[in-house]
């Protein structure tokens, strides 16, 4: 890189490694087993593992014994592969979510390095910790969903863009693995994003314009041509209809179809939302490209990460599809940027930041312990009355190794605070430290509660009681893929898109309200329920009556 690098008048200690890398580690892990397939994406992607699983096809994913080519299956490879190894220790779902453990892990060591390589030796632990603290990867990063499989894939991209202009061969191998991996996690959203940045960069800045930098490029495109080519040549080999369906109707044609309508109100999500997604990354970031605005064009160092924003900015706002999940990868250029930002981050702001983040979380912890403690003893105080009308049924218990690390986590939390020492970094690592502190609390203390409202389990139970030992087949109307993937799950319940009613059974997902929806002259219902809490999912069980 042609900028120098600032040194660092705070470098991280060896005790200090220790300690960030246990922070990172208990954010990491906290939160993979302990609880059911949530819903909607985790009930679904896990539908996928199971079916996997039970049928042991592994090149075309389904769904309960039907095609579901949404995406390509890395992901539902890895989750199966890691359910299949912790069968015995662990529930099929919480050793599948094991996978999240290991591509959120890859992402935080690819822009650690990246970050590491960017801004100096000591900045690739900021750059971690600054990730972590992210506000959008706090749930997301601990879910079942194929989205931690393409962030995987861009940490890992941007680390071989960072390598670019020094070590040709070694950045072209880490950008084609992170394409590949990201095209095998999640589509073509992956290659569109590293052809766009690669050819982004030399347009805009002079820097980028050299030979080992073109030589790194055609190194990343032959390492990401067999990921690119052998699923889908094998698809194509086992089935051309599921080979169309998947390239086209699923991917290229949603995509064409959608650029003829044009950009809608959607297309501004990321902008309107990316305030509390990236917080606090984003301020930091914003800080550091404002400060050197008038040396952008000297500054590599801020090109690379501030061209990925903008691109992923782009190109994830004209997609089809928009949720905030799918911002995920626009975090890692903006952690990148905020790790910039830490050596001329003034003492004020960082001290504003810190406070802000101490007393925030201070508060919230108090909130999370004050109302867990209302729930246990019944005190009837409005939270704790609250807390009981969103979750009707909920009963609660005392759980002493949750009671236990959430006390441990807390003392820590507290220690942590008190004892870190004054630099730049203090308040990104309180801020990361204190989402963690939130997480465990919400794993430990608040799990059985998050579970039982999130949980298809109770529902699914009560539903197979009411079954009758003999049928055909149950047919379903308004059904989710999540709801028929726990169904199978939980129930061994097989639904079937029933259109011609050849079905002696019939399952009708609708709200309390909604008027029965199949003749009752013909149909008998013989089962009405809803999960736990619920309002707007009531499912129906329906049986054919046999006329004489």
């Amino acid at each position: 890189m042609y900028f120098i690098k600032p040194t660092d008048p705070h470098p991280v200690t060896p005790a200090k490694a220790v300690l960030l890398g246990l922070l990172l580690l208990v954010w990491v892990c906290t939160g993979l087993v302990g609880h059911d397939p949530w819903k909607p994406d985790e009930a679904t992607s896990f539908g996928i593992v199971y079916s996997m699983l039970q049928s042991g096809d592994w090149l075309v994913p389904t769904l309960v014994g039907e095609p579901y080519l949404d995406k390509p299956p890395l992901y539902y490879w890895t989750a199966a592969l890691s359910a299949k190894l912790f069968a015995p220790l662990l529930p099929l779902h919480d050793g599948a979510r094991l996978a999240s453990g290991f591509y959120v892990g890859m992402a935080l060591l690819f822009t650690g390095l990246a970050g590491r390589k960017l801004y100096g030796e000591n900045r690739g632990w900021a750059a971690a910790v600054i990730l972590i603290g992210c506000v959008g990867m706090m749930v997301r990063g601990h879910q079942m969903i194929t989205d931690l499989g393409l962030l995987a894939g861009c940490a890992m991209m941007l680390h071989g863009f960072s390598l670019s202009q020094e070590r040709a061969v070694r950045a072209g191998v880490w950008m084609g693995l992170g394409v590949g991996i990201g095209f095998m996690s999640k589509g073509f959203i992956a290659p569109v994003l590293f052809l766009l940045i690669a050819a982004a960069l030399p347009a805009l800045y002079e820097q980028w314009r050299e030979r080992r930098y073109f030589t790194s490029l055609a190194v990343a495109a032959l390492c990401a041509l067999p990921w690119l080519t052998v699923w889908p040549l094998l698809l194509y080999q086992h089935s051309p209809r599921l080979f169309a369906a998947w390239a086209w109707s699923h991917n290229i044609g949603n995509w064409l179809n959608y650029a003829q309508h044009g950009p809608s109100k959607e297309s501004f999500y990321y902008l309107k939302n990316l305030p509390w997604l990236a917080w606090p990354a984003l301020p930091l970031a914003a800080w550091a490209v404002w400060q050197s605005r008038h040396r952008l064009a000297l500054r590599d160092d801020l090109q690379l990460p501030l061209v990925a924003f903008g691109v992923m900015l782009l190109t994830l706002s004209f997609v089809p599809n928009i949720k905030e999940v799918f911002a995920l990868p626009m975090l890692l250029p903006l952690t990148l940027l905020a790790t910039a930002s830490l050596s001329a981050l003034k003492r004020g702001a960082a001290n504003a930041l810190d406070w802000f983040g101490l007393m925030t979380f201070a508060l919230v912890a108090i909130a999370m312990w004050w109302g867990w403690a209302g729930l246990l003893l019944d005190n009837h105080a409005k939270i704790t009355l609250w807390l009981k009308d969103y979750q009707p049924g909920f009963e609660p218990a005392f759980d002493e190794q949750a009671f236990g690390a959430a006390i441990v986590a807390t003392v820590l939390w507290l220690v942590l605070v008190w004892r870190v020492g004054r630099s730049m970094r203090r308040a990104v690592t309180n801020w990361a430290a204190g989402i963690t502190l939130i997480w465990v609390l919400a794993m430990t203390l608040w799990l059985p509660w998050l579970d039982s409202g999130k949980s298809y389990r109770n529902m699914v139970g009560s539903l197979q009681q009411s079954m009758p030992k003999h049928y055909r087949c149950v047919g379903y109307d308004y059904l989710g893929e999540g709801q028929r993937a726990m169904l199978h799950y939980f129930g061994g319940i097989v639904t079937r898109a029933d259109r011609k009613e050849r079905c002696d059974l019939r399952l009708i997902q609708g709200d309390r309200l909604s008027k029965p929806l199949l003749d009752e002259t013909r149909w008998k219902k013989i089962w009405e329920g809803s999960r736990k809490g619920d309002k707007n999912e009531h499912y129906r069980l329906y049986r054919r009556i046999d006329r004489p």
